[in-house]
């Protein structure tokens, strides 16, 4: 990937002529302009290719710019490597966004009448977790598909590889993450989910759970697919004292401005790809701290959200956000705009689930009417294997699945068994269940009057 130009130098362009400068960034054109640029917010290396009004120039248009956020900047306590702060803007676009993630963020259609049940619900908290780990893997190299890797940790299985074992760590990452919400984040516990993340994948076991150190570890760069350096992270060092910072901006240790969390949980995330504090797995664990952040600031929804399966999907820019974000002005809202729209992109696919599993609450309830005596896992398991056929379903999965215990999963699946809905071998020392040949014709026969004990 080829590093961006720098973009001119603005104070050189408005001093030039300030008059004109001025009297140019007050014409229609010129304004209508910059509400364009002000929206998709292009870096030099595209803006300067944009066509332009009579009289302004690719240079004017990008000191316009520079010139309509210069009052508005808010700088954070991150520092280039050369002591230069970083800082980012919120033009009309970022609120706009914003608005629309605080006002789905209560997660209110989870709750209202008529949607996924509670059992629906945690399937697809723990499906979620699955695909954030899936994919916050394959970002950084790992090499597998979703549904071997969804098999892998619904059945239970050891790893077969280590790309296998990266999605396992980040799995059980999060998990710990998730627990660790009401919690301040220290350097301890930033350290374990590093070690979480990355056992038995480093090349050097014993560089898991902990912060890179001098001069051993001053080789570590950021490279492209060519291997070209893309960054040069801060020594080693120098870390102890920039993470010290991190974990004060991320505690909220001291007081300051007003900063949206949606906001403060991308830059905690900028921060740590910037710093690298780790030899590998900083692009995890900086996915991961995004999310302690929002959960422990009350944003359940993204207990619902993949943020990395967006990412995933446009990898080059999620390089390129990070690479604008470093230069010129050290300006972090290209990142910022790049993860609100993700983060946009993936809550609309669960108000997609809300909807398809509306859809499916019909149709459960026109096929599984004559059935009675079931609850809400086992009508689920039901209605997946219609969709699934030849799928086959374990103890193990099922109690991963709906987050039950053993038993209760056990129970589930035989009394499936025993109503022939399923039928049972062995593999090894593992039931096996797949769904009976005839599963859909009894499905629809007269179960005859209701008994004592059936689910709503």
């Amino acid at each position: 990937m080829k590093i961006p130009e720098e973009p001119p130098d603005i104070s050189a362009i408005i001093s030039k002529d300030t008059p004109t400068f001025l009297m140019l960034m007050a014409n229609t054109k010129v304004q209508v302009l910059l509400r364009k640029i002000i929206t998709h917010y292009p870096y030099w290396d595209k803006l300067k290719y944009w066509p332009m009004p009579e009289g302004v120039t690719p240079e004017l248009a990008w000191a316009f710019r520079e010139w309509a956020a210069m009052w508005e900047r808010k700088f954070i306590p991150l520092l280039d490597t050369s002591g230069k702060p970083f800082s980012y803007w919120l033009p009309d676009p970022v609120q706009e966004r914003l608005y629309r993630i605080d006002r789905n963020a209560p997660g209110q259609l989870l709750m209202d009448e008529g949607t996924p049940s509670p059992q629906a619900r945690d399937r697809y908290i723990v499906s979620s977790l699955m695909e954030e780990a899936i994919a916050s893997s394959q970002i950084e190299g790992a090499a597998t598909t979703r549904r071997v890797a969804k098999e892998m940790l619904r059945a239970g299985r050891a790893p077969a590889d280590k790309s296998e074992k990266m999605i396992l760590n980040n799995y059980r990452a999060i998990g710990r993450l998730r627990a660790l919400k009401d919690s301040p984040l220290t350097l301890d516990i930033l350290n374990e989910i590093h070690g979480i993340l990355t056992e038995e994948t480093l090349d050097d076991p014993a560089a898991a759970g902990r912060l890179r150190r001098s001069p051993e570890d001053d080789d570590v760069h950021v490279y492209d697919a060519d291997q070209n350096i893309l960054h040069r992270p801060p020594k080693g060092s120098e870390l102890p004292e920039r993470i010290g910072k991190f974990l004060e901006y991320a505690n909220d240790s001291r007081p300051g401005p007003f900063i949206h969390p949606v906001i403060k949980a991308i830059l905690l995330h900028f921060w740590i790809g910037y710093d690298h504090p780790y030899v590998d797995g900083n692009g995890r664990v900086a996915r991961a701290v995004f999310y302690w952040y929002l959960l422990r600031k009350g944003y359940w929804i993204f207990e619902y959200v993949s943020l990395s399966r967006m990412v995933l999907r446009a990898a080059g820019q999620y390089t390129r956000a990070y690479l604008y974000s470093e230069r010129g002005l050290h300006d972090a809202t290209y990142f910022i705009m790049f993860n609100l729209q993700a983060i946009h992109l993936a809550i609309d696919e669960v108000q997609k689930y809300i909807a398809h599993k509306q859809a499916e609450i019909r149709q459960s309830a026109a096929l599984l009417r004559g059935v009675r005596g079931l609850n809400g896992r086992q009508r689920e398991l039901l209605l997946d294997a219609l969709k699934k056929p030849g799928r086959s379903y374990t103890i193990y999965g099922h109690r991963q699945t709906h987050q039950v215990s053993y038993q209760t999963a056990r129970n589930d699946l035989f009394i499936l068994a025993d109503k022939n809905l399923l039928t049972i071998s062995k593999s090894g020392r593992t039931f096996e269940f797949m769904p009976s040949d005839k599963l859909q014709e009894m499905l629809k026969a007269d179960p005859g009057p209701p008994q004592a004990g059936d689910a709503p």
